[in-house]
């Protein structure tokens, strides 16, 4: 897929949210058809940055099921390509919706250790400030629903600091 396709599901992925009181429902309609349909075309060839785009495109506090569109397209990456690429997106995963970044570090934890040793790695390689707030957020996350049970526990950023 292009750099396009890229750019377009972030756009995407800014879901019209029921608040919202000057989007038309039709144009609502058609973005959320159009967010299903391009992480539905994704083969998992497109690299670590299509990991990062997908993972940056999940900004929506209330989504109305289309993430799962986008989680299932994550389950189709080689597992060093998934792990990469949620490394590459550390800035938008501490941003989206908690649900949102929760939803990802278990499909990377449940992706196994290639996938968590490419996020490892790659998150050594970001600023030290990053590194923390990732930190951060897998904490909070194993202390709460998505991390806590023990498979996905103590596993991310191992050895710990």
């Amino acid at each position: 897929m292009s750099s396009d396709w890229k750019v377009e599901i972030v756009e995407c992925g800014d879901l019209v949210q029921d608040d919202d009181e000057v989007t038309p429902p039709e144009e609502a309609e058609r973005r959320w058809n159009r967010y299903v349909d391009l992480a539905d075309a994704v083969t998992g060839n497109e690299g670590s940055s299509g990991v990062a785009a997908l993972v940056a495109s999940l900004k929506a506090e209330e989504d109305y099921g289309a993430h799962q569109a986008a989680h299932a397209a994550l389950s189709r990456f080689p597992h060093s390509d998934l792990g990469r690429g949620v490394a590459d997106a550390a800035r938008e995963l501490i941003s989206i919706p908690r649900d949102g970044s929760g939803n990802v570090l278990l499909i990377l934890t449940q992706a196994g250790p290639a996938a968590v040793n490419a996020f490892d790695e790659a998150i050594q390689e970001a600023h030290s400030d990053l590194r923390a707030s990732v930190r951060e957020l897998v904490e909070l996350h194993e202390s709460e629903e998505w991390l806590s049970e023990g498979g996905a526990r103590n596993v991310l950023l191992m050895p710990r600091e």
